[in-house]
């Protein structure tokens, strides 16, 4: 009996130990990210709090004492309630191409979008910055495009959406972190409150030669095979999505609530049996899941759609043209009506 008693004690120990060993790292990355302070009042919190957590160990472990490990709960509690006080916000000092919020009304089959993003980039800190007022009719929606931009981390890609209407517009949503002036993009950070969520809507010579063109990513375009109706309720969530940020503010996150998470949640609410896939996480093998689902261009090899549908080089070199849109397209199987379809 004695046995199993220091038996089950140990477990309980390791069980407890892994528990305040995981607790007490998400709260030292939670301190690092969210309390306002000096990076050097930061680490000393940071110490502090590590320190507490040893403690707790070391008393459990060499004293099989469970007072250390009360006093961190305690302290891990209190952490918490500081936490859930932190909370999103539209008042901040916003970085430039986030600074105003995509809006939308629909009056039947129009949409009229405010604050659509029609930046002329030179470099990441040289633009004219420009928000315009656009109407758009459901009525022409023609087509629906997903670009897939990588900027070197392994895995990773951004998800645009883009639609095409039958006059030759295109406009492109992109679910985006809304960074405050001199922020920039922390996957971690994503984690940890550090960014508001934002939808972005955008003319494509903005939004993708910004990528191509000035921070040198990698950009995929892939036509995406799907119904009048599903292209009209898929660009009324985005419109629908937007204006719930202007009116409720939500943080981003690095895995639940991103670029690719998103739209994946819209789309299942829209047609509805869309399997959970590791792509959705590794969202660079995002044309893969959709190429299995049997919505991308028909007849091709997804190898051969990913070849012709780099756009990097073309974009680059439009870079001024005005129909931009149309030389990113050349070549793209159901993209450019000059490739002939497969059966």
């Amino acid at each position: 009996m004695s046995r199993l008693r220091t038996f089950l004690t140990t477990c309980l120990l390791a069980l407890a130990s892994v528990t305040t060993f995981l607790s007490a790292a998400w709260g030292a990355m939670a301190l690092w990210y969210q309390v306002p302070f000096p990076p050097a009042v930061k680490a000393a919190l940071v110490a502090a709090w590590v320190l507490i957590a040893l403690t707790a160990l070391g008393l459990a472990w060499r004293e099989r004492s469970w007072l250390g490990f009360a006093a961190y709960a305690v302290a891990f509690v209190l952490l918490s309630i500081w936490w859930n006080t932190l909370t999103p916000s539209n008042n901040r000092q916003w970085a430039d191409d986030v600074a105003s919020m995509t809006s939308g009304t629909i009056n039947g089959n129009l949409v009229t979008l405010q604050n659509v993003r029609n930046f002329d980039w030179r470099t990441e800190t040289d633009y004219t910055p420009r928000w315009e007022r656009r109407d758009y009719d459901l009525d022409r929606l023609a087509s629906v495009d997903m670009i897939l931009s990588s900027w070197g981390l392994p895995g990773i890609a951004h998800t645009l959406v883009s639609f095409g209407f039958d006059d030759g517009r295109y406009l492109t949503f992109s679910v985006e972190i809304r960074k405050e002036k001199n922020e920039s993009f922390s996957a971690i950070g994503g984690f940890f409150k550090e960014f508001e969520m934002s939808v972005v809507a955008a003319d494509e010579r903005d939004i993708i030669r910004v990528r191509t063109n000035v921070r040198q990513e990698d950009d995929h375009l892939f036509r995406v095979q799907v119904s009048k109706d599903t292209m009209r309720s898929l660009f009324l969530a985005y419109v629908a999505e937007a204006n719930s940020l202007v009116h409720t503010p939500r943080f981003y996150h690095t895995v639940t609530a991103n670029c690719t998470t998103i739209v994946y949640h819209m789309m299942a609410r829209i047609v509805g049996g869309l399997p959970m896939d590791y792509r959705l996480l590794l969202s660079s093998m995002l044309d893969g899941y959709v190429y299995d689902a049997g919505a991308l261009t028909q007849g091709y090899p997804l190898e051969t759609l990913r070849e012709r549908g780099r756009i990097t080089d073309r974009a680059r070199a439009a870079d001024a043209d005005p129909d931009f849109s149309i030389a990113i397209r050349r070549g793209i199987p159901g993209a450019d009506p000059a490739v002939e379809p497969r059966n």
